[in-house]
């Protein structure tokens, strides 16, 4: 039986959880029907606003919108909400926001809001004159050019910062590029970008093409592709948290004193410096926290992602983004990381949670925006290096985790009950929670 079809798109979504039901789940229609529509939203606006974010969508895929208080940033404090499935990354952020609360908070200042796009084309020309006259007559040209698309976003303090002119023939034959840098405000500004990116192509086929300077030796010109750059290493911010190393306090219940604590905490941050295979899982580490409120404010998370990655290989070596130092008995801890963010278009207008979602932050500009994404990413750091350099990480991580073993489990309200207050002071595992939960069935 073939399972192709033609005209899915044009289905309804009901049509569209038949045909899927029949072909791949090979289950009761009417059953996988009433699966998949019990997530549909009750409101009928809400849920045709939802269906026209994406393509062919049968349903909702709910993932918890959870509050994390106590931030103190640079002064303010925020009630910061992070969407994410993953247990205890919400709890620890929050538990790092009340320790840094009463050691003076977060201090946060962005760097630079640079963005940047990308014109690649292939030119056969004299090289030399070519960035010549690029220089000194094309680059004006063609920042005259994109002034009609350029003008509201430069009312607003935007618009096109320059542009470089890159050779690029010593690793590809004939490959040029132009390398834009934008400003953006408050947007995000993906669709001004492309556009002006377009533009710039169009001209300079249309100079290079028309100038007879390089029409005597023959010189072709073709654009290749106009797409801004998900990488932007110039849109940083930088946020840190700082006390004396004896005002850290103690850990372990006690057993562990302030300066043994900063020793091992600045130690395992080196080791993540140091060792990618560390780093990879430090840094993810960082991403639960930025990442979370990234989907809450309707930003796209796999641009920052892919940007901080990169960013963290910056030197030839994938390295942990944070750093810490003590010095003149000061516990330092930072991070400076790219973040493109915007809180005005796009799903961050369109979306009614994360209207709230920047509502709940003060509906900050996107500069706000990006010293509120890049504290809660420290503050996950610190939480995660606290527990790996104290408790271990599995004390506490499978603690959070109890609930969602329980489930698995089909645990009853009652079992749910007694196995919190078992595993109260205990450490979860699977296999504990499994002998528990059948030592209790057995005794029933």
């Amino acid at each position: 039986m073939s399972k192709e079809i033609q005209g899915f798109s044009k289905m309804s979504k009901t049509e569209k959880i038949q045909w899927m039901a029949k072909n791949f789940l090979y289950s009761n229609p009417i059953d996988v029907i009433k699966e998949f529509t019990g997530f549909w939203h009750d409101n009928i606006e809400a849920q045709k606003l939802l269906d026209g974010f994406s393509e062919n969508t049968i349903t909702n895929f709910p993932i918890p919108f959870g509050i994390a208080p106590n931030f103190l940033i640079n002064g303010e404090m925020y009630a910061i909400p992070m969407v994410i499935e993953e247990s205890s990354v919400v709890a620890a952020a929050s538990n790092a926001a009340k320790f840094w609360m009463t050691r003076g908070g977060f201090k946060a200042k962005v760097i630079s809001t640079t963005k940047v796009g990308q014109v690649h084309f292939s030119f056969d020309g004299d090289k030399e004159r070519f960035f010549h006259i690029f220089n000194t007559e094309y680059k004006q040209k063609l920042l005259n050019a994109v002034k009609p698309i350029t003008a509201n976003m430069e009312k607003r303090g935007g618009g096109v910062k320059g542009i470089d002119l890159i050779d690029f023939t010593q690793l590809e034959m004939d490959y040029f590029q132009l390398r834009c840098y934008f400003e953006t405000v408050d947007s995000m500004g993906a669709n001004f970008i492309n556009s002006c990116l377009e533009e710039f192509g169009k001209v300079l086929v249309e100079l290079v093409s028309s100038d007879p300077r390089f029409q005597v030796e023959d010189s072709s010109i073709e654009v290749i592709m106009c797409i801004l750059s998900n990488y932007t290493p110039e849109c940083l911010v930088k946020v840190e948290v700082e006390c004396p190393v004896d005002d850290l306090g103690t850990f372990d219940d006690g057993r562990m004193k302030a300066r043994e604590f900063a020793t091992r905490f600045a130690k395992a941050v080196r080791i993540a410096q140091i060792d990618p295979y560390r780093a990879t899982t430090h840094n993810k580490g960082i991403m639960n926290g930025i990442d979370a409120v990234v989907i809450a404010t309707g930003n796209d998370f796999r641009a920052v992602e892919s940007c901080v990655h990169t960013y963290a290989s910056r030197d030839g070596q994938y390295r942990s983004l944070s750093e810490c130092s003590i010095e003149n008995d000061i516990f330092n801890f930072s991070i400076i990381i790219p973040l493109a963010l915007g809180t005005v278009g796009g799903l961050t207008s369109l979306h009614p949670l994360a209207k709230r979602t920047l509502e709940v932050l003060g509906n900050p500009s996107a500069s706000r925006l990006m010293e509120i994404v890049g504290t809660v990413g420290l503050a996950q750091n610190f939480a995660a290096v606290r527990s790996l350099t104290t408790t271990g990480i599995q004390k506490g991580h499978m603690k959070m985790h109890l609930t969602n073993i329980l489930a698995s489990m089909q645990a009853t309200d009652e079992e749910v009950i007694m196995a919190k207050a078992y595993f109260e002071t205990k450490t979860v595992s699977v296999s504990g929670v499994r002998d528990f939960l059948q030592s209790l069935r057995e005794h029933k």
